[in-house]
């Protein structure tokens, strides 16, 4: 189901990458000192919801589920933090990094249809 060891590894890169992404594009939000704080805020609220809303029993994660939820909402969570990263990257002018992860992620989730399926139905 979209666990495989290599799939897995392959998502928490996508996942470093997206939080690296966001703090990015804090720290180019401003000039001021806002920008130290953005660049560990955004990055943090996005790991936050990436860890803490999850679908019991879920075997891609730890199975564990601070907050559940249904296993839409989860991968519109998980959809919504992609796109936010791919938005960043467009919106500071890395337009080839944007197109690369972009296709990086639909890849991802080409090769975890089993999961997706298994997230939509519960």
């Amino acid at each position: 189901m979209g666990s495989h060891p290599l799939n897995l590894a392959y998502r928490f890169i996508l996942e470093l990458l997206a939080l690296t992404s966001l703090g990015l594009w804090g720290w180019r939000l401003t000039s001021t000192y806002w920008r130290y704080a953005f660049v560990l805020l955004i990055p943090l609220i996005a790991a936050v919801v990436w860890g803490v809303f999850n679908v019991p029993g879920d075997p891609s994660r730890s199975g564990e589920a601070p907050i559940i939820v249904p296993g839409y909402l989860r991968l519109m969570l998980e959809f919504a933090i992609f796109l936010f990263a791919s938005i960043a990257l467009y919106h500071m002018g890395y337009h080839n990094q944007w197109w690369i992860f972009a296709g990086l992620v639909i890849l991802h989730y080409l090769l975890s249809v089993d999961r997706i399926t298994w997230l939509l139905a519960h």
